[in-house]
């Protein structure tokens, strides 16, 4: 029996496959939980429509993608992280950290997965990082990361009072 798969199947089919089965697997397992329907011309005719639509639709993405990509081109993220000797980070600048500066100069949001670090960034310097919109779209972002101003030291606040109270409860309890 034909038959058009509406979803998925594993090791069978992809969603929108018509495929030849045997009439059991299609009446007693397909059928019911409407994972498919049978193969009729009206059926086929649905699913040459939705494939056209489904084109119409990557193809919009695609054209946003690599509308984006030229923006994210131009891009400088910077990013200011507390460093030691040697110009190491004390932590690290990880895809969410990049992801999040992208949304704020952007205003674009981008999935921290699709940022393709290998490891996160513990250096100073300028990195080139690759982002990964779709299949087929890769932008490329600097990303420079700068050390953060030493924060100016607060001067010490006198601990003489406490002591002071504290031989004072001594002497109560005496």
């Amino acid at each position: 029996m034909k038959v058009v798969f509406l979803q998925d199947v594993p090791n069978v089919a992809k969603a929108g496959d018509m495929k030849e089965v045997a009439d059991g697997y299609s009446r007693n397992y397909l059928l019911p939980r409407k994972l498919a329907v049978v193969a009729t011309p009206a059926e086929l005719k649905k699913l040459e429509l939705q494939r056209q639509v489904d084109a119409r639709h990557q193809a919009r993405t695609e054209q946003d993608a690599e509308a984006f990509a030229k923006v994210l081109q131009d891009t400088t993220v910077g990013l200011k992280m507390r460093a030691g000797t040697k110009d190491r980070l004390y932590g690290s600048v990880t895809s969410a950290d990049i992801a999040k500066e992208l949304k704020r100069l952007t205003k674009h949001d981008v999935d921290k997965r699709k940022i393709e670090l290998t490891e996160p960034i513990r250096e100073l310097g300028s990195h080139q990082v690759s982002i990964k919109l779709t299949k087929d779209v890769t932008a490329t972002v600097n990303v420079v990361v700068e050390q953060e101003a030493e924060p100016e030291t607060k001067p010490e606040k006198k601990q003489e009072k406490k002591p002071a109270k504290k031989q004072a409860k001594k002497k109560e309890t005496a």
